[in-house]
């Protein structure tokens, strides 16, 4: 067992048992405490045993609330790629009290620096290839506020200096006492729109996800591997939490590299793994359709549309080993799943019309599905979803306005248009800010989007809207086809009329190299929206 932590447990004999202390960081160190040798974390050649991250978290603590002077309740941005320091400084924070801030590595500095403006961080961590970037990012944010007075830019440490490894020297602290409700994870959106917004999760919505994951997922054992190729920021680093609290192996890649993470699922036993949709089918084209994987588990996918087309060439490959999370930011990871078992079928129309949908509410979440007044509509009727469950966040940090537009009667409106059906499966149409209306009649581009997938030579589309003075909006299909191939207009439309609503169908499509997509691998609608506004004023 590393020495600091076995000092701080055998120091008074009581330090971990205060029935006050009820975060995160305290169901960690039961586990410390029970396995103290076993892996916990692994990246690149560096391994992490349960003691010592036990360990250096609360050293690391004591430096936050010691010699730093951070008070209870203050913010930490953790700004870096992928890597072992990311997780020990998740665990560090709620061991001192402290709010941490995930940010993607990605992100631009204007970006990094409106969230640390916005948060009030008071300290940032990142990496050395991103020193130089948050330094300038920093720059110019002497008065900022949210500093408890001290009147000068957040405290800046790189991961791996000196500096920062002396932190994990200092006097280990035990778990400060918190409530259910401090905040424990500030979730920034991926600002798609607007500016992004930091959805307050504590550690009731921390502790409740992670739960829920045990009893809808997979029940995870001590040794059971967590890989990570997405970023830590966000989905893989908030399903780290249940992982880590039953004792599993956390194994982190730099990033997403198909061809290693197909290597993992060979390497190591019992892979669980979230994906992003882009990420599996990039995992299919990588495979070669083929393969046995004997180390996958469960491999989850969530944070975007995954098509019907993709989906059931993903269970030709890995086998009944999928499952779909519906969640958001605001309710991470926890609104909808579709289990495994759900995922088997026949390919009947039934079954296909099962996989199109993002399943049943998860365990103690409540689904409804609404209309403009908040009222629950008939099943198989078309509104906006709303949940309610202990993982709904607190609201948006210093921004009542939108609390106010999303948190009502204790229901999340989530923003996304879908209908349940006599079972209770939910199925997402868009998202609501996405919906096409042409006539007076809606139109939801998920569902020309799956027509044109099933083209075999259409990699990836997307339809927005376009202004139209007779209309209001019609439908416009941005396509791109697989490489070395070329699918006429006459064919995509001739696929669209053969299959949905004669009014439903692009009335133009544009075959382009690629779509535009945020840091996440979203596709950027706004940006297509932007493309054909500017074409208009230029007209």
């Amino acid at each position: 067992m590393h020495r600091a932590f076995e000092q701080l447990w055998q120091g008074s004999g009581n330090e971990f048992e205060e029935t006050d202390v009820s975060g995160i960081a305290r169901y960690l160190l039961n586990r410390v405490r029970s396995r103290p040798d076993a892996l916990a974390v692994s990246f690149g050649g560096r391994h992490q045993r349960y003691g010592e991250l036990g360990a250096r978290s609360a050293c690391i603590a004591g430096a936050l609330r010691g010699p730093l002077g951070l008070a209870q309740g203050d913010r930490v941005v953790v700004w870096m790629e992928n890597r072992l320091e990311f997780l020990e400084l998740l665990f560090a924070c709620w061991t001192a009290g402290l709010c941490a801030v995930p940010v993607n590595a990605k992100l631009h500095p204007k970006e990094l620096a409106f969230i640390v403006a916005d948060c009030g961080a008071a300290a940032v961590f990142t990496s050395e290839a991103l020193e130089p970037v948050a330094r300038e990012a920093l720059a110019g944010l002497e008065g900022l506020q949210g500093l408890q007075g001290r009147g000068r830019p957040p405290a800046l440490f790189v991961a791996g200096s000196a500096a920062c490894e002396r932190l994990a020297e200092a006097p280990a602290i035990a778990c400060v006492p918190i409530a259910p409700t401090d905040l424990a994870w500030l979730f920034y959106t991926s600002g798609t729109t607007g500016r992004p917004k930091g959805a307050m999760l504590t550690h009731r919505n921390l502790l409740f996800m992670s739960l829920a994951y045990h009893a809808d997922v997979e029940r995870i054992g001590p040794g059971d591997t967590k890989l990570h190729a997405a970023p830590l920021s966000h989905g893989s680093g908030l399903y780290s939490l249940p992982h880590l609290l039953a004792g599993g192996h956390q194994v982190i890649l730099p990033g997403f590299e198909p061809a290693e993470v197909l290597e993992a699922f060979e390497r190591y036993p019992n892979v669980s793994m979230f994906a992003a949709p882009t990420m599996v089918t990039r995992l299919l084209q990588a495979s070669g359709r083929g393969g046995t994987f004997p180390g996958l588990r469960t491999l989850y996918y969530g944070g975007g549309p995954m098509y019907v087309s993709d989906l059931v060439e993903a269970l030709d490959v890995f086998g009944p080993r999928l499952y779909q999370l519906y969640g958001q930011g605001e309710s991470p990871m926890t609104i909808t799943g579709l289990s495994l078992r759900d995922h088997e079928g026949d390919r009947s129309d039934a079954h296909l019309a099962r996989l199109g949908s993002c399943g049943m509410p998860r365990t103690g979440v409540e689904v409804r599905v609404v209309d403009a007044e908040g009222v629950e509509v008939p099943v198989g009727t078309i509104g906006e979803v709303t949940t309610r469950s202990d993982c709904v966040m607190a609201g948006y940090w210093n921004n009542p306005t939108a609390t106010a537009g999303a948190l009502r009667d204790g229901w999340l409106w989530t923003g996304d248009v879908g209908a349940v059906d006599v079972q209770g499966f939910l199925t997402l149409r868009d998202r609501s800010k996405d919906m096409i209306i042409s006539g007076g009649s809606n139109i939801y581009p998920r569902e020309i989007e799956e027509v044109l997938l099933r083209h075999p030579d259409v990699l990836e589309c997307s339809v927005i809207g376009r202004a139209h003075a007779d209309w209001g909006e019609v439908p416009i299909a941005f396509v791109v086809t697989r490489p070395g191939t070329t699918v006429g207009t006459d064919v995509l439309d001739a696929l669209c009329l053969d299959n949905i609503a004669r009014f439903k169908r692009p009335r133009e499509y544009r075959v382009v190299d690629a779509l535009p997509k945020n840091n996440y691998g979203k596709v950027l609608k706004t940006a297509l929206r932007e493309r054909l506004a500017e074409e208009a004023g230029n007209a």
